[in-house]
């Protein structure tokens, strides 16, 4: 029995503070919203499993509440973290015997939405942008630029294949093939998580689903990828009551939250804006590396 319960059991309801006899349950909700990101630095956050570690485990804590909302604003990013953040929203739930609700907020795509499947319940918007199921890698090469520049590669390795992809040498067919496979395996582990999530919801063929493709909110709920239209809000009335409340979870202040207090926000924005306001070329990269992961999938 929770101190709560045990205080309205033993003292008189005239000597109980207003708070304890507050009967409206209370949903504790968890932001993440952004690139999902392997690491962090001196110029962004990025969303991965120890930048919200914190705040689901003070969500899953709150013993009184009936669920956790989980509200997931992202174009996807790493495969690890978003696997891991997955893992931790289950292994949480389970431990805590809690349900979990997913709001998609602009998008919750690729490693977005693989986070998203982690609910128990998804929620959409009709115009939410939702799945994305596969896996992209991506680059560049500079063999001509450097040619006509004049510069000369040097690279010294041990190992045949420690070298391999290099940006500024041709493209070697068995390379290619190489990652191939990895993104191939990736694609796997990513498919599995669906099915095992999702299994009987969904109403379309594998052969459509799972092309990498994205859908509008809407679609995505003909699709059986979420379970409902709407927002976070209303569910949680619908469901838990009129006096239900929405609690969300802070991250932990710092440099970056300083900086949101400000108006300020890395990894995201103009970079030229960014320039002009002082901050480095490695962060004017870091946004445009967000900003077109978030135009794959036109916003």
């Amino acid at each position: 029995m929770s101190v709560k319960k045990t205080l309205k059991k033993l003292l008189p309801e005239k000597l109980l503070p207003k708070k304890l006899l507050d009967e409206a349950p209370v949903i504790p909700v968890v932001r993440m919203t952004g690139q999902i990101t392997g690491g962090s630095s001196q110029f962004r956050s990025g969303l991965n499993l120890a930048s919200v570690a914190g705040q689901l485990q003070k969500a899953f804590s709150m013993k009184e509440a009936p669920a956790v909302a989980i509200s997931v604003n992202s174009p996807g990013g790493s495969p690890v973290q978003s696997r891991l953040i997955y893992q931790r929203i289950r292994q949480l739930a389970e431990e805590k015997e809690k349900k979990v609700l997913v709001f998609c907020e602009d998008a919750a795509a690729s490693g977005g939405y693989m986070i998203a499947i982690a609910g128990d319940r998804i929620i959409a918007d009709p115009s939410s942008i939702v799945g994305s199921i596969g896996v992209v890698s991506g680059g560049f090469g500079f063999v001509d630029a450097i040619e006509k520049l004049g510069i000369e590669r040097r690279i010294y390795t041990a190992g045949t294949q420690k070298g391999m992809l290099d940006p500024f040498k041709a493209e070697d067919p068995e390379h290619v093939a190489h990652l191939d496979t990895l993104l191939k395996d990736l694609f796997e582990t990513f498919k599995d998580l669906v099915r095992s999530r999702r299994g009987e919801k969904l109403t379309e063929d594998e052969e459509k689903l799972f092309t990498g493709a994205f859908w509008t909110g809407k679609q995505a709920f003909d699709l059986g990828l979420v379970d409902e239209l709407g927002d976070l809000g209303t569910y949680v009335k619908r469901h838990f009551g009129e006096e239900a409340k929405l609690k969300l979870i802070s991250p932990p202040s710092g440099f970056f939250g300083r900086c949101r207090a400000a108006g300020v926000e890395l990894g995201a924005g103009d970079p030229v804006s960014r320039i002009a306001a002082g901050f480095t070329p490695e962060a004017v990269l870091a946004s445009l590396e967000e900003r077109a992961l978030w135009s794959r999938i036109g916003l």
